[in-house]
């Protein structure tokens, strides 16, 4: 009889870190552009101001592309590329800008929120992720944050019926884009994906064309200008980081990262526009990050117990053991 030892256990892979810094430069951008859309919407309506978001980023990824040279992408990736433009890109830009000039900030901070917890349930039935028990306690603690801030950030606003409506349809539809923008990024590079994305969201807002045009001939330098930004940084270079980050993940967990952006535009708030944040604002933000560092962090396995040895009953043993004295 001999033994052999049990082969060593495989290390568990390291999380990519540039996953990591692409979901955090998502977080950050789509932040600062709370801030622009409070500029920009004052002299753009929702339709105008979509489309020519839309048109800025199209032509900053349509030359990186370009650039690049990566052409199309495959062909399995074009019904997730229509749906997430049409729905994301377009109906979710609209709606969100409508909304916010129906209803309070806070009312639609609350209502937005409600995005990830939908992704992460779309993502369990459609997409067949799981539904862990920390991504689950941690959506509840940053949505909870997310109320605090919404009512931190509700001032003496008035609500609409038609502004609580948009705002949830904007939140279905962008639980609704991200899940099936996550199938398409199997067949293409996320820069080929929100690329074309992009430009599908843009055809489809074309009808707010005139509009545009008329809005932008007496529209501010500074509100013109905050619709470029949000066209170059937190669409084309957010929404292709999104993009990186999200074919390396499940769609629960890039939503429930999401829940840091209310804690961030508390802070730029601040920082910007001298909005001094409340004691229930600070709390609400600090809920929204204990909330995102639960749900992103990963259980510890158990421990492995060594395996017994194998042993091997080869046919000339016996004939050794016979041998000897």
């Amino acid at each position: 009889m001999t033994t052999t030892p049990a082969p060593p256990a495989t290390p568990a892979p390291a999380r990519s870190w540039r996953a990591t810094a692409a979901a955090c430069t998502t977080v950050v951008l789509w932040a600062s552009a709370f801030v622009s859309i409070r500029s920009a919407g004052g002299a753009y309506s929702p339709g105008a101001l979509a489309l020519g978001r839309l048109l800025s980023g199209v032509l900053v990824l349509g030359a990186i592309l370009l650039v690049r040279r990566e052409g199309l992408p495959g062909r399995g990736a074009w019904r997730g590329i229509v749906t997430s433009g049409v729905l994301w890109f377009g109906l979710y830009m609209v709606a969100l800008n409508w909304g916010e000039q129906e209803v309070d900030a806070g009312t639609a901070a609350m209502l937005v929120n409600i995005g990830p917890i939908l992704m992460a349930l779309m993502g369990a039935r459609m997409l067949g992720e799981g539904l862990p028990r920390r991504l689950l306690l941690g959506m509840g603690i940053s949505f909870s944050g997310a109320v605090v801030v919404g009512l931190a950030m509700s001032g003496h606003g008035s609500s609409s019926v038609l502004g609580v409506a948009l705002c949830l349809l904007a939140a279905v539809v962008y639980a609704l884009g991200v899940v099936s923008q996550k199938p398409a990024l199997a067949y293409g590079s996320s820069l080929q994906i929100n690329t074309f994305g992009c430009l599908i969201g843009a055809v489809a807002c074309l009808p707010f064309t005139g509009v545009l045009i008329s809005e932008a001939a007496d529209a501010p330098m500074s509100a013109t200008l905050n619709m470029i930004y949000l066209g170059v940084f937190p669409t084309a270079l957010a929404f292709t980081t999104w993009g990186y980050a999200l074919a390396r993940t499940t769609a629960g967990r890039m939503g429930a990262t999401t829940y840091a952006v209310p804690a961030i535009v508390v802070l730029m708030a601040w920082v910007l526009l001298d909005e001094v944040p409340t004691p229930l604002g600070v709390l609400g933000g600090l809920l929204c990050l204990a909330g995102v560092a639960v749900s992103r962090s990963r259980q510890r396995p158990a421990p492995a117990h060594p395996a017994p040895p194998v042993v091997e009953d080869r046919p000339d043993a016996k004939h050794r053991s016979a041998r000897r004295p």
